[in-house]
């Protein structure tokens, strides 16, 4: 048995990739439309104060009492974010990508995958939570930025 887990998620926008783009790369807009509490910036480095993150920049998030981070690795303007961790307590070795693609009408589907390790004895938790966290951010990020657009999803 792989000790690899992932998970893959998809959710779809009315809003256009450019306005899904801008809160994606932005952190500061990430507890608007995401389960995370706070974008924690004694614990970031590298980002952007006009919400433009480069890769290389660490984003420390806040989800009740915990703080994780992740390094951005890559971006290609309105289609393609990627990350690694650069602290978690509860996972190792972990990748994501989120691409965004347009649809025919105007909107934008979200798809957003990664793979990673968990410590032994989280792997069942971690497995089922990780999916069910990872399809609230998109979901979260896909309505916010409808809303955003004027525009329902």
């Amino acid at each position: 048995m792989s000790s690899i887990l992932s998970y893959d998620v998809t959710a779809i926008s009315a809003a256009p990739p450019n306005v899904v783009w801008r809160l994606l790369v932005d952190a500061r807009t990430w507890p608007l439309w995401s389960p995370v509490d706070a974008l924690v910036t004694e614990r970031s480095s590298g980002l952007d104060p006009d919400g433009r993150d480069p890769v290389g920049a660490v984003r420390a998030f806040r989800t009740g009492p915990v703080v994780t981070g992740e390094r951005l690795t890559g971006l290609i303007e309105e289609k393609q974010l990627t990350y690694e961790d650069a602290f978690n307590w509860a996972i190792r070795d972990y990748r994501a990508t989120v691409d965004l693609r347009p649809t025919g009408n105007g909107g934008t589907v979200i798809h957003w995958h990664g793979t990673y390790t968990a410590r032994w004895g989280l792997r069942p938790l971690m497995n089922r939570v990780m999916r069910q966290v990872m399809q609230r951010e998109a979901d979260g990020l896909a309505l916010y930025a409808g809303e955003q657009s004027g525009l329902s999803s």
